[in-house]
């Protein structure tokens, strides 16, 4: 029997230094992730889908847009687009907000570390970039993961309730229509019982 093995996760890598980036992507596949290099912020944009105002839209190729991206580990110094802007970008679209990112950096600069966090990176480190940093990778993207699951619980719950509520403001109508019927039909009973009995009265009083 063939055992089912599990797909790995996928990481899009982005560093404009091709020695570093071939080091996270080494890093990466020993630590059995899927990986896609980029050497620019703008290049990850349009992988995906998303493409900056100062570059043209490139054509992506059908079997990677078919891959979706569990996490973004991206340099901070990249010349033109930096890896905080691209984690701005990341995070002000809302079909990619949910991903993990995570920014390396050569330099130890407390305060580019907490404007990176601040914006929504998950993780900070510091280059090089060791094997043992990649067994933080993982619990990120399957947090991802159950805010995702959240979210769709969430949308089924919110269509589930809208459903009932269309159904339920319809019934109302039906019901005060039914006892509007009824009241009308009672009051046509009243009527032809006075009428019935007003005659018996007359006779009663010429008696």
């Amino acid at each position: 029997m063939a055992v089912a093995t599990e797909t790995p996760f996928h990481v899009l890598a982005v560093d404009d230094s091709l020695p570093d980036r071939k080091l996270i992507e080494r890093l990466l596949k020993t630590s059995s992730f899927h990986v896609t290099t980029v050497d620019s912020g703008s290049k990850a944009l349009q992988f995906l889908g998303i493409h900056d105002e100062d570059t043209c839209p490139v054509s992506v190729q059908a079997d990677q847009l078919e891959v979706a991206v569990n996490l973004i580990i991206t340099d901070y110094c990249m010349p033109g687009m930096t890896g905080y802007d691209l984690l701005k970008k990341i995070k002000e679209s809302s079909s990619l907000r949910d991903i993990p990112v995570v920014i390396m950096s050569s330099e130890n600069i407390p305060s580019r570390i907490n404007r990176c966090l601040e914006e929504g990176a998950d993780e900070f480190f510091l280059k090089p970039v060791r094997l043992s940093d990649m067994s933080k990778l993982k619990p990120h993207i399957l947090k991802s993961r159950c805010k995702e699951h959240q979210h769709h619980h969430q949308e089924q719950h919110q269509q589930s309730d809208s459903n009932s509520n269309s159904n339920g403001s319809s019934n109302p109508t039906n019901n005060s229509s039914s006892s509007s019927s009824d009241n009308s039909n009672s009051r046509k009973r009243k009527a032809e019982d006075n009428e019935e009995t007003s005659p018996q009265k007359n006779r009663s009083r010429h008696s």
